[in-house]
């Protein structure tokens, strides 16, 4: 039972969930290594499906460490996959996870908090972090979730600790006294600051397509990508259509741009009862239900706040900087 305390790369027994989600808190490369290869290469020993989805620099540093096995796992740059938090859960993790075969045990590497998130992303990412544990209750599926102690502030790593049931360390595995998903579920369920400046219009069925039109005439005027407003004008449709088929038939439109990014609201008096509209996998076959997905798969970013008064959703789509060329903000989404 030491060695199990004292070995990050080896899980404590998890007799009431069989899925597996530790933080791990590590400071410099050598504690990053020493604290992912063994849990990778432990998940290959096994047979088992191992993917790795982690920012850019980390990426390299495994890829590296694991020499002639890294061809074994699927490797994402997590600043691409998951830019805009809620892609995360059915784009990488699920995704991976639901092809694994029969009588296997995924193994994943997520690390979507890192020091270069802004204050606008970091409280989707807590929610997704949250939300994980809800998405794979009752799965034998594990997802490991390193953390910069070194360079992210105290306050990301208490909310780790409140979002992983299990936290992992260079000397030790011990279960979190502080995890409490439904407190942080509610915590970051935050209402939104009103813009400074934004054009609004007021939408009911008949105005769908100006709501669109609005929209992308705006994008345009800001700078955003041609492709990137097709992008924008499918996510405000889906989100306007919602509106009024679920947000009791009428809503406001406001679209303004903040911290280099074309920002759209759609605010209605509709409520999101499941935490997980959106981040859920929908079956091709099925009719509907593919709304907040598909927004989630065009924005960089969408942040949500829903109350049994009303819901409002911001999508943020990254405008380009001078050094960009062309398309680079569509290159940078792996699209």
């Amino acid at each position: 039972m030491k060695e199990q305390l004292n070995n990050p790369g080896i899980p404590l027994p998890r007799e009431a969930d069989p899925f597996d989600h530790p933080a791990f808190f590590y400071s410099g490369e050598q504690e990053y290594v020493a604290g992912t290869v063994p849990y990778l290469l432990d998940g290959l020993a096994a047979g088992d499906p191992v993917a790795v989805a982690v920012p850019g620099p980390q990426l390299e540093l495994l890829r590296s460490a694991l020499g002639g096995r890294a061809s074994e796992v699927r490797m994402l740059d997590m600043t691409q996959a998951g830019r805009n938090p809620g892609r995360i859960i059915p784009g990488v993790l699920r995704s991976f996870a639901d092809a694994a075969p029969a009588g296997t045990r995924p193994r994943i590497i997520g690390e979507p908090i890192w020091a270069g998130r802004s204050a606008t992303e970091y409280p989707a990412c807590v929610q997704h972090e949250a939300l994980i544990n809800l998405a794979f209750e009752g799965r034998t599926v594990s997802i490991l979730c390193p953390y910069d102690a070194a360079r992210l502030p105290e306050t990301v790593l208490a909310d780790a600790r409140a979002t992983h049931p299990v936290l992992r360390d260079a000397a030790s595995e011990r279960p979190s006294d502080a995890y409490a998903v439904e407190r942080m579920i509610r915590r970051y369920n935050e209402p939104f600051p009103p813009p400074v400046e934004a054009v609004s219009l007021k939408f009911s069925s008949e105005d769908l397509p100006e709501a669109r039109i609005l929209a992308s005439d705006e994008a345009r005027r800001a700078g955003l990508d041609r492709s990137r407003v097709t992008d924008l004008e499918l996510a405000v449709s889906e989100l306007a259509t919602n509106t009024v088929l679920h947000g009791g038939g009428s809503g406001t439109l406001h679209a303004w741009t903040e911290d280099g990014h074309f920002v759209c609201e759609v605010r209605d008096r509709g409520h999101i009862s499941d935490p997980l509209a959106g981040r859920r996998p929908v079956d091709p076959a099925a009719v509907g239900g593919r709304g907040i997905l598909m927004v989630n798969q065009v924005a960089d970013l969408v942040r949500v706040h829903t109350s049994v008064t009303g819901t409002a959703v911001r999508v943020y789509f990254a405008l380009p900087t001078p050094q960009d060329g062309p398309g680079t903000a569509a290159a940078a989404r792996g699209r």
